[in-house]
């Protein structure tokens, strides 16, 4: 199962796997006290993406569909297929930095690895 929390918020014991899903890592944070089993830059937005973004809600939905797009590059994939092999057997919960509740990569993201037809939906005509 697949959650997500903000990283400023307190480890719970039901997190199970806890994955930093930002480019950049959250300012005044220690690495020590963020207790995050990984950084998975590699599945976060790219540099461009998260420029042009800039958490404006007026740009949210096509920034899910451009961040939806990124992630189809087989590098990034193949980080979505490992993310939702993990959750088969135990919690995993993606960490984000935005003060953004509603209008976050990690939001997109756990769509996205909910979304059993990615990334086949992309070829389909619609």
């Amino acid at each position: 199962m697949f959650k997500i929390k903000r990283i400023y918020m307190e480890k719970a014991q039901d997190d199970g796997k806890r994955y930093l899903v930002d480019r950049i890592w959250p300012r005044g944070l220690r690495k020590e006290k963020a207790g995050v089993d990984e950084w998975l830059k590699d599945v976060a937005p790219s540099n461009a993406l998260r420029a042009w973004f800039h958490h404006d809600p007026d740009r949210w939905k096509e920034f899910q569909e451009r961040y939806r797009e990124e992630l189809t590059d087989p590098e990034r994939l193949s980080l979505v297929q490992r993310l939702r092999d993990e959750a088969k057997y135990s919690n995993v919960t993606l960490l984000f930095s935005a003060k953004d509740l509603e209008h976050n990569n990690a939001i997109s993201l756990k769509s996205i690895l909910e979304d059993q037809s990615f990334p086949l939906s992309l070829a389909m005509p619609g």
